[in-house]
């Protein structure tokens, strides 16, 4: 038990846990917990205790006039519980407490003064849900939330009451505050809800408010079960299917009353008029009789002209009289028109501020997954495109803003599809709405993942549209995203030549002051280098020569990319890399291998160019000692290195004098070891077979290729391979080597034969078997026909190889050397490396 002479001190530890506003004053609570702890002689703690507490500040003199940052320091310094690093958040909560108390004076002051300071629910996308409630507060008063039952009792009567009951009820859910005391008070939200089920169609200000009160809990998401009890959800959309109904409704009465009426056809009279009148001649929209009296003209053609001529029989006095009166009615009809438009513009605008709570309400309660799924069962989609055709900027935003969410689900982007929302999004751009125009960008940015939608996007010319965001930076990112997506069409990038896209492209790339250019400017210009007319406007105004330069520079790796798609061009474009090749060699045999030297060697794979003196590259540049390197079976280098290496080996041995080293230097065997190695690759095998036709075009190069039995084995071994493009190239190198070598000949004819023949020497050799396995074209019995070229074999025994195969001589002259010989004609191959397709 503690003893009081052991007790000497007493240690008091406060530790502030929370701060915030008073629900109901103008007042900072601070919440906080002081831990009292008794110290023995020896300073060991020897009883201790733990209290939460809570400290009220009161800001009585707290104003719209107050400085939010000085009152702040003066609750810094009278409470000492609050340290100074607080000091941002105590200004944060003063802010509320004096937008709160401007909130409740401004309830009974005008319209402006209420749409000014909104409250703390409001933010940049209910765009004016609060503009059209200051009057209305005007009109009914105060809302107290002590007297909820009398506000209740106005729903069982009249539109009127109903209307001012349901108008004091938004006044309290738009605090906060109240909302939960609202959200346990069932007897009111389901008066509400029944009013809403019963009486929306009767009366716009009713569903307004209504909907903006469960708009109120919608804003956080512990109140959707109250929005879910009452199904506002469900209803909500069908106010919305009836709204757009109704105004398809007036937009035709309106139509229809501005279409002319038809003349009449009454007999003008057959009276002659007097000399020098100007009835003499009547038109035909003047046929109808008019009254004298003024009422008369009550019954002219809403499309009447002014100052038409009405006869009247047997009087050419009242020509004057009846002129005014035709003058007098179609200014009647005028105002008349005038009139009815302006009703329908204000039924519009009405109908725009419901549709843009219950779209803002939907929005909100979608974040439920389940709660989207319902709402797209019942066509959701549909309703949000059909609102496309309004014009109010702030509800356009936020049916953008829901299709954006929408957009992300394959069902819904193809329900967008159908009801070809691309086009409608494309006439909203440019806006002067920036938000809106941003929120349109990325929602067509969702849609053009799908290639159908792409096309759409296109088709409406969206184009011209979207490449003036560019230097916008607010939109850049999003417009060079789905210009991105735009250029991946092929037929598509050739519409960028007649944009400011290039220019636009190339001044954003040269101009920017980072080392790497963004990834989002580098991907449109990589797609866009690689059409031809494209890439010569890029290579215009020495464009090239700046591009090298910052790319060698910087060494953007990006950049060397789209420099390497605009080599790949034949004529002059190409024509323009040669003052650049020795600056590229220069970085490839450096001491660094990365991804910007990957892109250069691939720039001079590309550059097959006839005046080009590839041996001096090979040997002034140190090329050949670094290809050797990478060729090596012990470096383990990657394999995109050794693919662009192959590939750069295909260029240069397209010159004779550069194959030439090259055999001098092994790499021919480096390359019969690499595609035993590598085999399973067949786009590595692919370029590999391209270097071995290169080198047999050549007349000094063949004899080495064909006296390596290894190169005319694989080639043999790979004529049948499953990828047509490694077939066709095997095929025509093959028929190089036959017309050269009579030995290589026979084998190559033997084994075409015995392919093409396959089936029937099976059956042979096995007797009967149709059946057998391993029997037929490209399946197995591979192995057995390379034996039957030998001694005791089914072919000796049956017939000489004379009387199957002819002479070598007319291997290329019957057309049938090989299963598809009218595609695989040597004519048919370039005399360099193959353009894209081997990329």
């Amino acid at each position: 038990m503690l003893q009081a002479e052991d007790a000497k001190y007493l240690k008091k530890k406060v530790k502030v846990l929370s701060l915030d506003v008073h629900p109901t004053e103008k007042a900072i609570v601070v919440n906080y917990e002081m831990e009292a702890t008794i110290l023995g002689q020896m300073g060991d703690p020897m009883l201790g205790d733990k209290k939460e507490c809570q400290k009220i500040i009161r800001l009585k003199s707290l104003d719209s006039k107050s400085d939010v940052v000085i009152v702040a320091k003066e609750v810094l310094d009278k409470c000492k519980l609050i340290h100074q690093s607080k000091l941002t958040e105590v200004q944060h909560l003063i802010s509320y407490l004096k937008a709160r108390k401007r909130n409740d004076s401004l309830m009974r002051s005008s319209q402006s003064d209420l749409t000014s300071s909104t409250s703390s629910l409001s933010t940049s996308m209910t765009g004016s849900l609060t503009g059209s409630l200051g009057a209305k507060e005007d009109l009914h008063g105060t809302a107290y939330f002590a007297e909820i039952d009398s506000y209740q009792e106005l729903l069982y009567e009249d539109l009127p009451s109903k209307i001012k009951g349901t108008s004091l009820l938004l006044q309290l859910a738009r605090n906060p505050d109240y909302l939960h005391e609202l959200a346990q008070n069932e007897a009111v939200l389901g008066a509400l809800a029944r009013t809403l089920r019963e009486d929306w169609k009767k009366s716009l200000d009713l569903s307004y408010n209504i909907v903006y009160i469960f708009f109120c809990f919608s804003a956080f998401s512990n109140f959707h079960s109250v929005i879910s009890h009452f199904k506002i959800g469900s209803l909500c959309m069908d106010i919305m299917d009836g709204e757009l109904q109704r105004a398809q409704q007036l937009r035709e009465q309106v139509v229809n009353k501005r279409r002319p009426v038809k003349p009449s056809k009454i007999a003008t009279s057959r009276i002659p008029s007097p000399s020098g009148s100007k009835l003499a001649s009547p038109s035909p929209s003047s046929s109808k009789l008019a009254s004298p009296s003024p009422s008369s003209s009550k019954l002219t053609s809403p499309c009447s002209s002014a100052g038409s001529g009405i006869s009247k029989l047997g009087s050419a006095s009242s020509s004057s009289s009846a002129g005014s009166q035709g003058v007098e009615g179609g200014e009647e009809d005028s105002s008349h028109a005038d009139k009815t438009q302006n009703k329908y513009q204000a039924v519009l605008d009405k109908q725009d501020q419901v549709l843009r709570v219950c779209t803002y309400l939907l929005l909100n309660i979608a974040e439920d997954s389940k709660v989207e799924e319902k709402m797209r069962r019942k066509n959701i989609v549909g309703l949000l495109v059909r609102m496309l055709d309004r014009r109010s900027p702030h509800l356009l935003l936020l049916v953008l803003s829901f299709l954006k969410k929408l957009s992300i689900f394959t069902e819904n982007k193809d329900d967008m599809s159908d009801l070809n929302v691309a086009e409608k999004v494309c006439r909203l751009l440019p806006h002067n709405d920036a938000h809106l125009t941003d929120v349109a960008l990325r929602l067509l940015l969702n849609l053009s993942f799908d290639a159908t939608l792409r096309h759409a996007i296109i088709k409406c010319g969206a184009l011209p549209k979207l490449v003036p965001l560019i230097e916008l930076e607010q939109h850049q990112q999003a417009a060079l995203s789905l210009l991105y997506h735009l250029s991946v069409d092929d037929k598509a990038k050739s519409l960028f030549t007649y944009t400011d896209a290039i220019p636009t492209l190339m001044q954003l790339i040269l101009s920017y002051p980072s080392q790497l250019v963004p990834l989002e400017v580098m991907a449109l210009a990589v797609n866009l280098a690689g059409n031809r007319r494209n890439a010569q406007l890029i290579c215009e105004k020495e464009g090239l020569k700046l591009l090298v330069r910052r790319a060698v520079k910087h060494r953007d790796p990006l950049l060397m990319k789209m420099i390497r798609n605009i080599a790949q061009h034949e004529g002059q474009t190409r024509e323009l890399f040669q003052a650049h090749v020795e600056a590229l060699c220069s970085v490839v045999s450096g001491p660094v291998t990365d991804e910007f030297v990957l892109e250069c060697v691939g720039v001079l794979g590309n550059l097959a160019l006839p005046h080009l003196d590839y041996t001096s590259i090979l040997t002034n540049f140190g090329l050949l000692t670094w290809i050797q390197d990478k060729l090596r079976p012990d470096c383990n280098n990657a394999d995109d290195i050794i693919l662009e290496v192959v590939v750069l080996l295909g260029t240069l041995a397209g010159d004779e004098a550069a194959a030439e080293v090259l055999l001098q230097n092994n790499i021919l065997n480096a390359l019969v070891e690499l595609i035993n190695d590598k085999q399973e690759d067949d786009e590595l095998v692919l370029q590999i077979v391209y270097v071995f036709y290169q080198l047999c075009r050549h007349h000094h190069t063949r004899p080495h290729v064909i006296a390596m039995r290894e190169v005319p084995a694989y080639l043999i071994d790979l004529m049948y391979d499953s990828n047509s493009e490694i077939r066709r190239v095997c095929d025509t190198t093959l028929d190089i080597i036959a017309e050269h070598s009579s030995q290589w000949a026979e084998q190559v004819q033997l084994h075409k034969f015995q392919w093409h023949n396959s089936q029937w020497l099976a059956m042979v050799q096995g007797g009967a078997g149709v059946g057998d396995e391993g029997v037929g074209f490209g399946g197995g019995g591979g192995e057995e026909l390379l034996m039957l070229g030998g001694e005791g074999g089914l072919a000796s025994s049956f017939l000489h190889h004379s009387d199957v195969l002819a002479s070598h001589h007319s291997l290329l002259s019957d057309g049938l050397s090989s299963p598809d010989s009218e595609e695989f004609l040597p004519s048919a191959l370039p005399s360099c490396r193959f353009s894209g397709e081997f990329e």
